[in-house]
């Protein structure tokens, strides 16, 4: 068995739906059979989408996942399925290279620059040790090596808690403590990495009533949900998950209230009491991740209208 990178844009041009499937063709075969029943690391590359003349990607490894089985795509030759279990999402996207340093060796050329030829494979094996690495990076909030990311943080808030610019440094391939990686399938972990991705997806804001609460330690009152349980084989994917309030929270995970496609909130007539509408933000809809690729997935949502939802 080997670890490998698998290359997966914001708007796939294959049928990839991270968290359960990636998709690829026969020229990758070799190198997934390579890793099947492993770890693997998701990457985001430079183009979001098959259209060559767009870019934005964040060029950043993003999540870690296993290959649980590799099967014929029935639909199309010459193509295939690695059916992906235990995904999850990073704390912290990890960017191909900091610095000087390559997280994956084989992209770094003698003179320093980065090898084209190789950047440009979608499936790329690497070493444990360099799995191991990117793993304690994109974790390392979670191990307590790092803060939190507060995207586009408010000046005043920024001064009044202390948060401040604290740039990642790169492991040292002697640094990392194997333990990290058998941490990554327990619950505690999980839950804590889970609860991180999504604070950070939703600026420490409640999706449903808009409210904003860190109390006077830095610490955001709001709490990471998930839209289907893991219990019923929901991933901790930032896409099924919302960041919601307390109260709010305990009402979604008992279908008082529901989310439809167009993120459109929904109201069980009848399970619900009236005042839930005063809890809900002004115009009536989500408030989503500015990332398209954080937002919701239409898959998690509906499950939870039709299992969980009262109305």
């Amino acid at each position: 068995m080997a670890k490998a990178i698998l290359t997966t844009k914001i708007d796939p041009t294959y049928d990839d739906l991270p968290e359960q499937r990636y998709h690829f063709p026969r020229t990758y075969l070799r190198q997934v059979e390579a890793a099947r029943r492993d770890w693997i690391v998701y990457y985001e590359p430079r183009r979001p989408s098959g259209d060559l003349m767009k870019t934005g990607g964040r060029q950043a490894y993003f999540a870690t996942a296993r290959i649980a089985d590799i099967i014929p795509d029935p639909s199309k030759p010459d193509h295939f399925y690695a059916l992906i279990e235990d995904f999850l999402h990073f704390s912290h996207a990890v960017p191909f290279k900091e610095a000087d340093h390559y997280y994956e060796s084989g992209l770094r050329k003698e003179d320093g620059s980065t090898n084209k030829g190789a950047f440009g494979r979608a499936v790329r094996n690497i070493p444990d040790a360099e799995y191991d690495l990117i793993l304690a990076a994109g974790f390392a909030h979670v191990l307590g090596n790092r803060d939190r990311e507060r995207p586009t943080p408010d000046p005043a808030e920024e001064a009044r808690v202390g948060f401040g610019d604290n740039p990642q440094m790169p492991f040292e391939a002697g640094s990392i403590d194997r333990r990290i990686v058998t941490q990554v399938l327990q619950r505690p972990f999980r839950d804590r990495a889970f609860s991180a991705a999504i604070k950070t997806a939703y600026h420490d804001t409640c999706a449903v009533t808009g409210i904003k609460l860190i109390n006077g330690g830095g610490r955001s009152e709001v709490q990471a949900a998930h839209i289907r349980p893991v219990a019923d084989g929901g991933p901790d994917s930032v896409r099924n998950g919302l960041a919601l309030s307390g109260t709010v929270h305990w009402m979604f995970d008992r279908g008082l209230i529901s989310i439809d496609d167009d993120y459109s909130l929904l109201i069980a007539s009848g399970s619900a009491p009236d005042t839930v509408a005063r809890l809900i933000n002004p115009e009536g809809c989500l408030l989503v991740p500015s990332r398209a690729d954080e937002r919701p997935h239409s898959q998690f949502l509906q499950y939870h209208r039709e299992r969980v939802f009262k109305g």
